[in-house]
């Protein structure tokens, strides 16, 4: 479990065998073989680490949904280590598990605010509502709004100079991971894929009184 709070910017240095290499310094000061590490947001297992990075496996299915498969050499990489019991919670719960890809439409300030809007699938779109959380390339952030095919997040410019945001622009692909508890609430109300909850739905209509 992450909270969305980058730790570090590290540097993508290659796949071999399967095997991603991040550049990295923070995140393995205290890492051990079989640690979490958050990197663009998805949790990822460390395989082998010394003083300037680590490994980690990647799935096929990882690959698949996530902005992996598009990085080239040197390409920076927000970094955050697992959560710890002691940890402030200064963002939201991250889980490290993209749920899709979507595409940054729009960037423009407004006042001491940077406003990005990212196009997504309408399946990641019902899991994002206004005034919640969402976590892009893991950092957590704040929904300004939801249009029928895309949402804008708000971001103070400390959040693009401490991230990997300062180097993305229109047309950049970005991971995407909607708030768990949105997750539970539509998967409850049979809002997850057709016959899913149904029967839970109706009973908390008629229950309402509707």
């Amino acid at each position: 479990m992450f909270t969305g709070i980058i730790e570090e910017v590290g540097s993508f240095e290659g796949f071999t065998g399967g095997a991603i290499s991040v550049g990295a310094h923070l995140v393995v000061s205290d890492a051990h073989i079989g640690d979490s590490i958050a990197v663009n947001g998805i949790c990822l297992t460390v395989t082998h680490f010394d003083a300037h990075g680590f490994r980690a496996d990647v799935m096929p299915e990882t690959v698949r949904r996530t902005s992996l498969a598009g990085l080239v050499r040197g390409a920076q990489l927000n970094l955050e280590r697992a959560l710890l019991p002691t940890t402030r919670m200064g963002g939201h719960f991250v889980s490290g598990h993209i749920d899709g890809l979507g595409r940054i439409t729009r960037i423009r300030e407004e006042g001491n605010a940077i406003l990005m809007t990212v196009t997504a699938d309408a399946e990641l779109l019902r899991g994002i509502v206004e005034k919640g959380s969402v976590a892009l390339d893991g950092i957590s952030l704040t929904v300004a709004r939801v249009g029928t095919a895309d949402f804008t997040v708000s971001l103070i410019p400390h959040t693009r100079t401490v991230t990997n945001l300062g180097t993305k622009q229109t047309g950049s692909p970005i991971n995407i991971e909607t708030d768990i508890l949105g997750k539970y609430a539509l998967k409850l109300l049979g809002g997850n894929a057709p016959g899913q909850g149904g029967g839970l739905t109706q009973e908390l209509l008629l229950r309402s009184g509707f």
